[in-house]
């Protein structure tokens, strides 16, 4: 039999030449309730798992493995010569369930910052990209539950904050630390639950083309296809402004060195601020201060019938002496700063 599943992904692999594998549910291969409990433990599926990955890594090591196991252990992306199963990546519990938890609560005052900085700066064996960040999958849109706007205002998708908490979530999914995940028609705002024998509606991807263009948008900006935010590749991440009266977060991200971070600022309550002040990182400030403006990319919404999403220019000053940007925040609103 573990031959058998061990070739099985191989077939995968090499004869249907698949760029990866997510295996489903490993929790119930290595424990008998799934869960961490040593002794519920079951060591020859933890060595399955392993062997398979071993046997992928010598055969295709370019080719990744997705672990669905949903119990933030570091050991499913632990290398296999440290005792580890050996995945790529794992779907992280550590994100998904806080970051669904601050877009879903009806009030402002029941969104935790403090919980949502956790999720964000979470990596396993200090390596941010061995963890999958989504705020949509199978399961979370099924079983029943439903897909994320429909949580936030049930029974009405296209209402205004259904659309921008929304877009909030997604705008995180594509700029904290982890390899972002969409699921399918989450682009173009499907309604209810997901169902595998009903097919997608797709004519909502015309009626909702400003949100498809938004999710192209935060995708160039995650691969940097502008040559702005280079930061979004990197392993640096700090938190470093968290706000639970106000509940506004701003974090840094960097590739080579703190000065050239991708600085990401989030307001998660229905409230506007004119010139709300963050102290930047102090290798940051220094380079924001070197120049007039910084620039900025915002979600935001247009002003049509539709609430159309897109993104566009925005600036913030930065001040020499005291390190601090002020910033113009709208309602449920997500920026991406650089210089």
């Amino acid at each position: 039999m573990r031959r058998y599943i061990r070739d099985n992904a191989l077939m995968w692999l090499e004869d249907y030449h698949c760029d990866g594998l997510r295996m489903d549910a490993i929790a119930f291969i290595r424990n008998v309730n799934g869960e961490e409990d040593p002794g519920a433990d079951l060591p020859d599926g933890w060595t399955l798992m392993r062997w398979v990955n071993e046997e992928i890594r010598q055969r295709q090591p370019w080719k990744i493995t997705i672990a669905e196991d949903l119990r933030s252990n570091p050991g499913i992306t632990g290398s296999v010569e440290a005792g580890g199963q050996g995945f790529s990546a794992q779907w992280d519990a550590s994100f998904i369930y806080p970051v669904h938890d601050v877009l879903t609560a009806a009030e402002d005052a029941d969104r935790n910052i403090e919980a949502l900085a956790g999720a964000i700066n979470t990596s396993y064996n200090n390596d941010v990209f061995q963890r999958v960040i989504y705020t949509e999958s199978h399961d979370e849109v099924a079983n029943g539950k439903s897909r994320l706007p429909e949580e936030i205002v049930p029974g009405d998708v296209e209402n205004y904050f259904a659309k921008k908490r929304m877009v909030l979530g997604a705008s995180l999914v594509f700029t904290a630390p982890g390899i972002p995940m969409l699921f399918q028609g989450q682009e173009f705002l499907a309604p209810g639950s997901f169902n595998d024998t009903e097919p997608l509606q797709w004519d909502w991807a015309e009626a909702h083309s400003g949100l498809t263009q938004l999710y192209r948008d935060l995708i160039a900006l995650r691969r940097n296809l502008h040559g702005t935010t280079p930061g979004l590749h990197g392993q640096g991440c700090q938190v470093f402004h968290v706000n639970n009266t106000d509940k506004v977060l701003a974090f840094a991200r960097w590739e080579d060195a703190l000065e050239n971070a991708t600085i990401i600022i989030a307001n998660f309550a229905n409230q506007a601020h004119q010139g709300y002040a963050i102290g930047l990182p102090a290798p940051v400030a220094g380079r924001y201060a070197s120049t007039p403006t910084g620039r900025a990319t915002t979600a935001t919404f247009r002003t049509s019938p539709a609430l159309a999403p897109r993104l566009r220019l925005a600036t913030t000053t930065v001040s020499p002496s005291t390190a601090a940007s002020t910033w113009a925040l709208t309602p449920y609103w997500c920026c991406r700063g650089y210089n």
